[in-house]
């Protein structure tokens, strides 16, 4: 049940929903869209980004965050590490334990490569698992990899590479194939038929689901997988350093265990860089939707050692996000709710925007409902706006809602409220980083030979935006052929001297643009002891 000071706007809510089921609002024309973004979307807010002053995006503008962690000091001393005995040996070393991590460790021990999984948390503690509304796919009569990749452009602000998003689109229906026979129970229609539903920014219905647990039983399936297939799994144990050879191949990693803080070294023929995001660097403050895990590694890793990014500074922000209670500020509240026919309200009842507008236009249009209009809600952690839940019952009939997203339902239900008689507040929460390490098609990173990339931490796929269902899809697409590409490449590699070199050379760039900090990274855990450092 809701507090006393929300009853008004609640009655004005419930006394507008039969009117606003049948309001078809007008989708924004393109003018449209970017003026709203450029007024309203974080990342077009100047104050908060810095142009960074060493590596291979000098010059290039990142948030203020997260240039703080790439041009900070390595964690380690280059001359305290003995490179001679390492302590792991292995053909790939796969640095995650999510679902890119895991795809690309059972695809490269499918190609007859030792393959060894380090993971600073425990395997599958990924944002992989914390995804609800479901992987995108254009497997059904009525849709095609071509009309997949047009919805997917221009909702990247026609900005992604263009033959990664063509090797994500065409390589959907496989991946979904691929999925269903490792044991995925996607949601079927009674004759075996896969549901598929919309998503903000798609054409077609293409979305496929687990119910509201979508990632977290595509991540059961592939951790299930990589244990019967008996791969190695170090736990608790984070990788700080990139390790090159005196070619400036990468030849794997210096790790740190979590709890003991012991330092360890792995040689590999091949290294695979799957660390996920950055929601838990809380960039310009905001709450996040991301596991506690999610701070911006692999950008650190493969930054120091010179690899290159690509639209650092583009960042998702999941349009809704939990507003209240406080117990869940930031939660994820999936895009599903929207697609099963939710509408977003303000304060006054009123339908402001289409529901199924992309993720940026969607965020920034109630960042502007909230602040310009003042039409938003006050919570004790700002404001938000209604998402109507009850109307997906009113649509779709009794029952709909603890069939369709049941997980969302308990979340709510264990604080007394009900969403299928009541609407739920939601604001943007940070939930994606859009841009990361630069990769070509084979998923090696565009200027370091032998380190690949799969998941989160690439930059490109998604242009500058991305629609839903396409992380789930972009990790298994990427994962795997991060893992047969590395494997590959392993079988031709004959490992050089093996050097740290690359840390003193970063230390000399720091000194010489005159950067004095006593910051380190990677960054590993986000720190909540100090309000000023969230």
């Amino acid at each position: 049940m809701y507090s006393e000071k929300f009853q008004a706007s609640l009655a004005a809510v419930e006394a507008a929903r039969k009117n606003n089921i049948a309001l078809e609002p007008e989708r924004m024309t393109a003018e449209q869209k970017e003026d709203l973004l450029s007024a309203f979307h974080p990342d077009y807010k100047s104050d908060e980004f810095i142009a960074l002053n060493v590596g291979p995006n000098k010059g290039e503008k990142v948030p203020v965050e997260l240039a703080e962690i790439l041009q900070a000091h390595s964690r380690i001393s280059p001359d305290d590490i003995n490179l001679e005995n390492p302590d792991y040996e292995t053909d790939v070393l796969i640095i995650g334990g999510g679902g890119a991590g895991a795809s690309a460790a059972i695809e490269a021990n499918e190609a007859g490569a030792d393959v060894l999984i380090v993971t600073k948390l425990r395997m599958g503690d990924a944002n992989t698992m914390m995804a609800e509304g479901g992987i995108q796919a254009a497997d059904k009569p009525n849709d095609s990899p071509a009309i997949h990749f047009i919805d997917a452009f221009g909702g990247g602000h026609f900005a992604a590479k263009r033959d990664l998003l063509s090797k994500l689109v065409c390589d959907a229906p496989e991946a979904i194939q691929w999925l269903g026979n490792l044991g995925v129970e996607f949601d079927k229609d009674s004759d075996g038929t896969m549901i598929t539903t919309h998503g903000g920014g798609t054409s077609r219905k293409r979305m496929h689901a687990a119910k509201d647990y979508s990632g977290a039983e595509i991540m059961r399936t592939l951790r299930d997988e990589v244990i019967n297939r008996n791969i190695p799994v170090v736990d608790f144990t984070a990788a700080i350093e990139l390790i090159l050879d005196d070619d400036g191949k990468a030849a794997g990693a210096v790790l740190m265990n979590m709890e003991t803080k012991e330092i360890l070294v792995a040689k590999a023929k091949t290294v695979v860089i799957a660390t996920g995001g950055a929601g838990r660097m809380h960039y310009q403050g905001f709450p996040t939707s991301n596991h506690y895990g999610a701070t911006a590694d692999g950008l650190v890793l493969g930054y120091r050692a010179g690899a290159k990014l690509l639209y650092q500074e583009t960042l998702q922000y999941h349009p809704t996000g939990t507003a209240h209670p406080v117990q869940i500020f930031g939660a994820l509240v999936t895009e599903k709710v929207r697609s099963l026919g939710a509408k977003l309200v303000n304060v006054h009842g009123e339908v402001f925007m289409h529901p199924l507008e992309t993720r940026d236009v969607t965020a920034a249009s109630i960042i502007r409902e909230c602040t310009e209009r003042k039409n938003g809600i006050k919570t004790d952690n700002g404001y938000g706006v209604w998402l109507d839940t009850p109307m997906i019952e009113e649509i779709g009939g009794e029952g709909t809602i603890e069939a369709r997203i049941p997980a969302m339902m308990r979340m709510f239900e264990k604080y007394g409220i009900d969403i299928r008689k009541e609407p739920i507040l939601v604001y943007p929460t940070l939930h994606y980083q859009n841009g990361g390490l630069d990769i070509t098609p084979d998923c090696m990173t565009t200027n370091i030979p032998n380190l690949f990339a799969a998941g989160e931490v690439v930059g490109g796929i998604h242009g500058k935006n991305r629609l839903m269902g396409n992380s789930l899809l972009d990790i298994i697409v990427f994962g795997r052929s991060a893992g047969k590409n590395a494997a590959r490449v392993s079988k031709e590699t004959v490992v050089g001297k093996l050097t740290l070199e690359h840390i003193k050379k970063f230390d000399n760039e720091l000194k010489s643009a005159g950067i004095e900090t006593s910051s380190v990274s990677p960054k590993l855990l986000p720190n909540y002891t100090n309000q000023k450092d969230i």
